[in-house]
């Protein structure tokens, strides 16, 4: 029980900070300041902040243009669902829980 706290509790944390860094970029930009690079934006989402990401570049209206960005998120988080799924499903001593 206590590895789905800490697993939950790193999901929530990364999507709230990959949410953020969205909105900083997006107002970095809007600035023409210095920005996030792109490279940043995609770890994020790649270690579990993909909704967070997802949701912060469609309410800032942020990277919605890129192709890169609005199919590799969703690309990310499908791969993200898959892989939760097998730890869940897969039969064996793999499972978290």
């Amino acid at each position: 029980m206590e590895t789905i706290y800490w697993l939950i509790s790193y999901v929530v944390i990364i999507n709230i900070i990959a949410f953020i860094v969205m909105g900083i970029d997006k107002w970095k930009a809007k600035k023409r300041a210095w920005r996030i690079p792109e490279a940043t934006l995609f770890i994020l989402a790649g270690v579990g902040g993909s909704i967070g990401s997802i949701a912060g570049m469609y309410l800032f209206r942020h990277k919605t243009k890129h192709r890169s960005f609005t199919w590799g998120m969703p690309a990310i988080l499908i791969i993200q669902i898959i892989l939760i799924a097998l730890l869940f499903f897969l039969p064996g001593e793999i499972k978290l829980l």
